[in-house]
């Protein structure tokens, strides 16, 4: 954020986060006036206040002053943002971010401007006391979108740089239930679901548990990236024991099958195909032999996977005759050794 550190890197923090107020609004008065280059200049805005604070931004930041900020709660792994500091002063000093508000609905439409407005004003939105039932809406849609679309920024480079903005509150929990495993976040899963808010439609969906699965599946058949998807596999397995309804257990049960084929239309590798497999099987081990002979079946339909196949069993079949043998080795050697 090079123009607003210049601008604020020799006063206290009260004042560097006034001046990265002001360098925030001159951007967003220089894209509202030029239609093109509104596109970018709203994605270096957006650079901007999504990148980590340098250690002289951060020494003044997290001084001792009694208005100062602090959001050292904030980092994740020790990583703080310039959207973490800024978030938190215009919850603190709502006044603060009026015109920069103002400034972002003039600009609704364009890329980017979702974006900004989660990353800036997700913690004041739920703070704030809107006495417009549209405003609240506009303003819950935008974060919505903007949320969505900075956790797949996520998604796709495999990185965590946005969870702060990963909160439980009831306008998105169902989009955190498609992001609470890859936050690594499976271990308050239960606490989640006790906090489930009640839908019009959970009669016929069912509970908690049933919208979390529905939105779960449903990321799965979309995630492209091969480090996220294993992760999700090996993460979904804390979903084991939960009760289902029939229709959402046969959701799960066909998107996890659907990954344990080669070809189309997933193409799933074969590190994948393993991982799904091994979810499936400890999800619903009820017919898993069947299934296997089914997969196999299916298998002889790809003549050209079966070279690849075959090599894969054989060195399967050595390295469990291998361990096999060493395990008897070493057992013959303890049993020795106790003699």
């Amino acid at each position: 954020m090079t123009k607003m550190e210049k601008a604020s890197s020799t006063v206290p923090s009260s004042s560097y986060l006034n001046a990265l107020t002001l360098e925030i609004e001159k951007k967003l008065q220089r894209a509202l006036a030029s239609a093109s280059q509104r596109r970018n200049l709203l994605q270096e805005l957006f650079a901007d206040i999504a990148l980590e604070v340098d250690d002289r931004a951060r020494d003044i930041i997290l001084s001792t002053e009694e208005d100062t900020i602090s959001p050292a709660e904030d980092g994740v792994d020790g990583q703080l943002c310039f959207y973490n500091v800024l978030a938190d002063y215009y919850v603190r000093v709502p006044e603060s971010g009026k015109r920069i508000l103002d400034l972002i609905v003039q600009l609704w439409s364009q890329s980017f401007a979702s974006h900004i407005f989660s990353l800036l004003f997700h913690k004041w939105l739920f703070e704030a006391h809107l006495d417009s039932t549209e405003v609240l809406i506009r303003y819950s849609s935008a974060l919505v979108q903007g949320a969505t679309n900075v956790f797949w920024i996520d998604i796709q480079t495999n990185t965590r740089h946005f969870q702060a903005l990963f909160q439980a509150q009831r306008d998105l929990f169902l989009l955190l239930s498609r992001f609470l495993l890859f936050y690594n976040l499976d271990y308050k899963l239960e606490i989640f679901l006790k906090r489930f808010p009640v839908f019009p439609n959970a009669f016929l969906v069912g509970g908690p548990v049933d919208f979390f699965v529905i939105e779960l599946a449903d990321q799965l058949q979309k995630l492209k990236v091969e480090p996220v998807l294993l992760h999700y596999l090996s993460q979904i397995k804390v979903l084991q024991g939960m009760e289902l309804r029939m229709t959402t257990s046969t959701r799960l049960r066909a998107c996890l099958y659907s990954f344990t084929s080669p070809g189309g239309p997933m193409y799933p590798t074969r590190a994948v195909r393993h991982a799904a497999w091994e979810a499936l099987d400890l999800l619903f081990p009820v017919g898993r032999y069947p299934r296997h002979l089914i997969s196999l079946f299916f298998r002889l339909l790809y003549p050209w996977c079966w070279p690849s196949s075959c090599c894969n069993f054989i060195i399967s079949c050595i390295k469990a005759i291998f361990c096999s043998l060493l395990r008897l080795l070493f057992s013959s050697w303890e049993k020795l050794r106790e003699n």
